[in-house]
C-alpha cells in the first residue's frame, strides 16, 4: 500500500486527478440533499413578514449604521440567554435581507428588545440617549423626529422583496400604503394591518401623533423585534410543538 502510495505522490498527474475526485466526490455528498429539501430553515409559527412601517424603519435602521454597534443574534450560552432572552433561531432572519446579525456590540444586542421599553422611552433615547442611559456613548438621532417618513416606494418594497422570496400577497402590495400610514395613527381603523401582521405595535411611536416621521418608522421597526416567536411553545429545534 505504501508503495502504491508512494507512486501517487511522485506523479503529480495523477495525484492531482484523484485528489480533484475525491474533493468532487465530498462535495457532492454535502451539496446534492440540499436540491431535495425545500429550505434549510425550520419553520416556525409566528413569524410574519414586516409590516410596510417597520419595513421602512428597518430601512432606516440600516441607513444610520445601527447595526455597525448593535447585533441581533444572541447565542446559545448561558449568560447570553439570562442577559436577552432565548437565543436566537435561524428562522427569525428568514425575511431579513440583508440578515441584521452584526459584528460587534458597542451597544446591547437588539434582537428582543421589541416591548422591552415604551415609545416614550425609545423617543426619548433616540433625542438624547445620555438622557435616558447616562453611559451611553450613543449619537442623538433627534433629526429622524424632523424628517417626514418617505412614503412614495413602499408598495415597490413590498414587491422588490417579494422576488427574492419574502410571501408578501397581493393584497399585502395593494394595501402597503394604507397599512404604512394606519399603523402609525392612534385614530385609524387598524383592523386590516392587525389581521395582515399580527403582533405589529400600533399608534402613534414618536410623541407626534400629526404626522408620519422617520422616527415613528424606527421604533415599530423596534418593537417588533423578538415578539413574533412564542418561545415558551418553541422546542430547542425550532419546530412548533
Amino acid at each position: 500500500m505504501f508503495i502504491k502510495h508512494a507512486t501517487i505522490e511522485r506523479n503529480t498527474i495523477l495525484l492531482s486527478v484523484l485528489t480533484l475526485l475525491t474533493v468532487a466526490i465530498g462535495g457532492l455528498v454535502e451539496i446534492v440533499p440540499l436540491f431535495t429539501i425545500e429550505t434549510t430553515i425550520e419553520r416556525v409559527q409566528g413569524m410574519r413578514p414586516y409590516s410596510p412601517l417597520e419595513l421602512a424603519g428597518r430601512n432606516i435602521y440600516i441607513r444610520e449604521g445601527c447595526y455597525l454597534c448593535h447585533s441581533q443574534q444572541i447565542r446559545p450560552l448561558r449568560d447570553e440567554v439570562e442577559r436577552y432572552g432565548h437565543y436566537s433561531l435561524a428562522a427569525e432572519s428568514m425575511y431579513d435581507h440583508p440578515f441584521q446579525w452584526g459584528s460587534k456590540r458597542t451597544g446591547p444586542d437588539l434582537a428582543r428588545v421589541g416591548g422591552k421599553y415604551s415609545n416614550e422611552w425609545h423617543a426619548a433615547h433616540m433625542a438624547d440617549p445620555r438622557a435616558v442611559v447616562p453611559q451611553s456613548i450613543m449619537p442623538g438621532y433627534a433629526f429622524l423626529a424632523e424628517r417626514s417618513l418617505d412614503t412614495r416606494n413602499v408598495a415597490g418594497d413590498l414587491k422588490a422583496l417579494r422576488v427574492v422570496g419574502v410571501p408578501y400577497s397581493d393584497e399585502m402590495v395593494a394595501n402597503a400604503k394604507a397599512d404604512l400610514v394606519a399603523q402609525g395613527d392612534p385614530n385609524a381603523d387598524t383592523d386590516g394591518i392587525a389581521a395582515r401582521y399580527p403582533k405589529a405595535a400600533l399608534g402613534d411611536f414618536d410623541g407626534d401623533p400629526t404626522r408620519l416621521t422617520e422616527m415613528d418608522a424606527l421604533i415599530a421597526y423596534l418593537q417588533m423585534l423578538g415578539r413574533l416567536v412564542e418561545f415558551d411553545r418553541t422546542q430547542p429545534g425550532g419546530l412548533r410543538q
